[in-house]
């Protein structure tokens, strides 16, 4: 008897087959867009004369992620990395020790919003008041960064929250809810008005997981090698987005996973094809770097 699928996976089934269609008709700006390698105006190149920028984020979704980041923050560390680690307030337990570990091991915690679901934009009532509550866990954390669930995104909602950085944006992925992308593969200043925060936006350059191992079920990583090579040679951001909620590190991956591997192959191809040529920050370092400098 086959058993009836969960919402879960008719919900990745769907999300899978809408891709696949789509996935045709966007040939020409996913996973590159020509359009978005243009430079800001003024831009003198990154720290120490190098050629790209290179940012690790992971947003944490659920408690099995939770489970899984000291084994991600070992891996990322023994191939002489450091990423930023988002997590959604409200929607699991996180412990405080890990918080603590992550950043004393020279990680990033970052918020996820308050609940993992498209209700944060729903008016801008809703929004001011979880906004409070954003801001409080951004000072409880001592976090300075911020991506929205499912990267939902009003720009100038968002300076509301206490922010050095926002996240919730990407140069080009018409496989989002709210797939109306920035066209760079550079940061963007968000100034605000006389009383409003200004922010700098930190966009995802290079394809999630998700959309790679889950929905297109890719067996290699040749879509990130593709994009990260065109991002180096245009003096980029390569800011990547990946979930250790969906990283497998046993022998077999269930319907929602994919081989750790799959990862660890793609930090040892940056570190073996391209030593030398990358300046690595943190998204908080990066957020200060693009403030600071100079036109």
């Amino acid at each position: 008897m086959i058993k009836p699928l969960v919402p879960r996976r008719l919900q990745i089934f769907l999300r899978r087959m809408v891709a696949l269609r789509q996935r045709t008709a966007h040939r020409q700006v996913w996973p590159i867009d020509q359009g978005a390698a243009e430079p800001p105006a003024g831009f003198q190149g990154w720290p120490g004369g190098k050629r790209f920028s290179l940012v690790l984020t992971h947003d944490v979704e659920t408690a099995r992620g939770v489970s899984r980041v000291p084994r991600l923050m070992d891996l990322e560390q023994e191939l002489g990395f450091r990423s930023s680690f988002n997590f959604v307030a409200q929607g699991y337990h996180l412990p405080v020790e890990l918080r603590r570990r992550l950043v004393q091991r020279g990680f990033e915690v970052g918020v996820h919003g308050m609940e993992h679901n498209y209700k944060l934009y729903q008016s801008a009532a809703g929004f001011a008041e979880q906004a409070k509550e954003i801001n409080r866990y951004l000072r409880e954390w001592g976090a300075v960064g911020f991506r929205s669930p499912c990267v939902y995104h009003n720009f100038n909602w968002l300076h509301r929250l206490d922010l050095s950085y926002d996240a919730s944006s990407f140069d080009s992925d018409p496989f989002q809810p709210q797939p109306d992308g920035v066209g760079t593969i550079f940061p963007l200043n968000m100034g605000g008005g006389p009383s409003e925060r200004e922010y700098v936006e930190l966009p995802y350059t290079l394809a999630q997981d998700f959309t790679v191992f889950i929905l297109f079920r890719e067996k290699d990583i040749a879509i990130w090698k593709q994009k990260l090579k065109w991002i180096a040679e245009h003096g980029g951001m390569a800011l990547l987005i990946t979930h250790p909620d969906y990283m497998c590190f046993a022998d077999r991956p269930g319907f929602e996973e994919y081989p750790v591997e799959l990862y660890r192959e793609l930090l040892k191809h940056i570190r073996s094809d391209f030593m030398g040529e990358y300046w690595h920050p943190l998204p908080r370092e990066m957020a200060t770097f693009w403030k600071e400098r100079k036109l």
